[in-house]
């Protein structure tokens, strides 16, 4: 065996390792933090979501004149009067529960007998437990034959066989004093009313001192733009109470319902359980069902029929799913911007943090953390961890897709997309951009021919797919509620420079246009170009030009001059590589022997491309027009029909759309 020598390792390979492992000290130190210091973080971490909650509830009060001290003052007053009435109202709904638990045992007992004498016949395991007593019986027996002959042997045997049965001895305590007495009454109080000081105090602070706060935060985030920053984190704060305070309506508002619900039905303790129900909603997916548990549990041992438990089961179905898929949606959205993993995952962490508080909390938390990430740019990692918008960009998403060979869910995500965009903007933004992440890997080895090829097939694949998709202007009645396609509509302006290209009709368009295939989309080197003009020449179909598109292979001279060109009124030539400028000059030169009065279009849809290194381009290679873009491209092929003036669609006129 030969012995590899060492390798040293680099400078940014050294400096990587050491801020990995800084990272996890860091975060080591941040969990242990969190564990051994929740008797005061637990505190103000509810101080800082209370004050997201107060904070609009402060500002109504401040625009109507009145100080904000006193404002502020006045709202933590009566925010904690109504928490401490909750309070009291739950201690006394716990008492009266506490005492009548034991009437419920006999009804329990009774459905228990009722329900073993409705199954026919005995069941296995009561079987097997016959069985097992009968064995301990025999098993018992020779130890009972030796009891019997102990007692035979005659009073001094049985002396020694019989063992002493030993003297009970109670130990009695002396009586408290007064002291003690007081002591013990006060102790279980003073960790609650600590808790509550320091929430109180926290709150007023925070609501007082919100824009310093702020502008701390701005200084450790190490922003560099200040404008920016500030308007972004007062967004967040913004959105963060109007959440917070939606949510609060919304779960009070089950919680009430709920209530309702189960005093009108007979359950016992309803306030306790529409409060439960309420406080245990904003734990997500499981909140419901844990806030319906007791309450079920208990209408099971309250009624001696089955009724209370049926009634029970179908209010908390009808009612969450209204609350939960109709109200929600309609007042904030379909999520908080969590991932249902992030859920998941933070609820389990802050649960094993900081037990039941931990898990009402959870969400909150992650929400505040998340939104952070979204707009503080160190602490992105946070909003790509925990949030719902896709860890990769729409154009790295769409380049994984072809890779994959999926292009039927790639033409799913475009229709979502479509419902808020046009075909153009997908293509120039997304669809384009990731065949220049696929040309990319193309120009440095990363891919090899069959990739290429099975990118090719997939994009051909995807817009055969999205044929039938009308490119009018989307009527936008129904906005996307996709994550994905939400991230890549917010890539692309309303005001995008081909967003409301115009359709035309095949009848207004001049009479050497009306061929077949007007549009002649070719390929100049390799499959990615290809697979963009695969593109184009759908692109082109959708807005009445239709179009046939043509591989590489096509230029050669062996097939130039077999190359189809009846009815072909313009050429689209493609490329995603401006490297080669010679080839360029040859394959516009071959298409104009060819096709001596049609117009030549340079396709040259690189990334960023310069405006005068196109016309750079274009007058080598002695092409009539160039574009940087297939939306550009798009544009001067519909210039060029000279149907522009008289055919154009009107931009308010709603999209027709049907799904491919």
């Amino acid at each position: 065996m030969i012995k590899q020598p060492f390798k040293a390792r680099t400078a940014d390979e050294l400096i990587s390792l050491l801020s990995a492992v800084a990272t996890a000290i860091l975060a080591a130190i941040i969990v242990m933090v969190l564990y051994f210091g929740r008797d005061i973080i637990i505190p103000i971490a509810l101080a800082i979501l209370l004050s997201f909650v107060l904070a609009p509830l402060v500002g109504l009060l401040q625009r109507i004149r009145i100080p904000r001290g006193l404002s502020v003052v006045s709202v933590v007053v009566i925010a904690f009067a109504l928490i401490f009435a909750l309070g009291s109202l739950l201690a006394t709904q716990l008492a009266q529960l506490a005492g009548d638990l034991p009437r419920y045992q006999s009804t329990i007992s009774e459905k228990i007998q009722s329900f073993r004498e409705t199954t026919a016949g005995r069941g296995t395991l009561e079987r097997a437990s016959d069985m097992l007593k009968d064995l301990s019986k025999e098993l018992d027996k020779p130890n009972e034959a030796a009891k019997n002959a102990a007692t035979t042997l005659g009073p001094g045997a049985s002396l020694q066989t019989v063992p002493p049965k030993p003297v009970p001895v109670q130990v009695l305590q002396p009586d408290p004093g007064a002291l003690q007495s007081l002591q013990s009454l006060i102790s279980p109080l003073l960790h609650p009313l600590a808790t509550t000081g320091i929430i109180v105090i926290f709150v007023i602070f925070i609501l007082l001192q919100r824009e310093d706060l702020r502008n701390r935060l701005i200084r450790l985030a190490g922003s560099h733009d200040l404008q920016r920053t500030t308007a972004a984190l007062d967004d967040a704060a913004s959105r963060l109470s109007r959440l917070f305070l939606l949510q609060l309506l919304l779960n009070g508002t089950f919680g009430v319902v709920i209530g309702i619900g189960l005093w009108v039905i007979g359950v016992p303790s309803a306030i306790l359980w529409g409060i439960l129900a309420g406080v245990l909603r904003f734990v997500p997916y499981i909140g419901a069902f844990i806030g319906a548990a007791f309450p079920l549990a208990l209408a099971l041992a309250v009624d001696p029929t089955w009724s209370m438990l049926l009634w029970t089961v179908a209010l908390f179905v009808v009612v969450e799913p209204i609350v939960g898929h109709v109200i929600e949606p309609m007042a904030y959205g379909h999520s908080t911007g969590l991932s249902p993993v992030a859920v998941v995952a933070s609820a389990t962490f802050w649960t094993a943090l900081w037990g039941p508080i931990g898990l009402v909390l959870a969400t909150p938390l992650t929400v505040c953390l998340v939104v952070l990430g979204r707009h503080v740019e160190r602490l992105e990692f946070l909003d790509v961890m925990f949030g719902d918008r896709p860890a990769l960009s729409p154009p790295e998403i769409f380049y994984q897709r072809m890779l994959a060979g999926d292009p039927t869910e790639a033409a799913e995500k475009a229709e979502e997309f479509l419902k808020e965009r046009s075909l153009s903007s997908y293509y120039d933004e997304v669809a384009l951009k990731g065949l220049q992440l696929a040309q990319a890997d193309a120009e440095r080895g990363a891919l090899d021919q069959e990739r290429m090829l099975k990118i090719r097939d997939a994009v051909s694949e995807f817009a055969d797919d999205i044929s039938e998709q009308d490119d009018r202007s989307p009527a936008k009645t129904t906005p996307t509620t996709d994550a994905e396609a939400t991230s890549a509509v917010e890539s692309v302006s309303e005001d995008a420079p081909y967003e409301n290209l115009p359709v035309l009709a095949k009848e207004d368009l001049p009479p050497e246009w009306q061929g077949p295939h007007p549009v002649l989309c070719v390929a100049g080197q390799t499959l990615i170009d290809e697979a963009a003009a695969i593109m184009l020449g759908q692109l082109s179909t959708a807005h009445g030009l239709s179009a046939r598109v043509e591989g590489a292979e096509a230029l050669s001279t062996a097939n130039i001059f077999r190359l189809e060109t009846a009815g072909v009124a313009i050429v689209c030539l493609v490329y995603m590589n401006a490297s080669t400028p010679a080839h360029m000059r040859y394959a516009v030169r071959r298409l104009r022997r060819k096709l001596p009065a049609a117009v030549i279009i340079l396709a040259c849809c690189m990334k960023e491309m310069d405006p005068a290194a196109l016309e750079s381009l274009r007058e080598g290679a002695r092409a009539d027009l160039a574009a940087a873009s297939l939306g550009e491209a798009l544009k001067l092929c519909i210039a060029a029909t000279g149907a522009e003036d008289h055919s154009l669609m009107p931009k308010d006129q709603p999209a027709v759309t049907t799904a491919a």
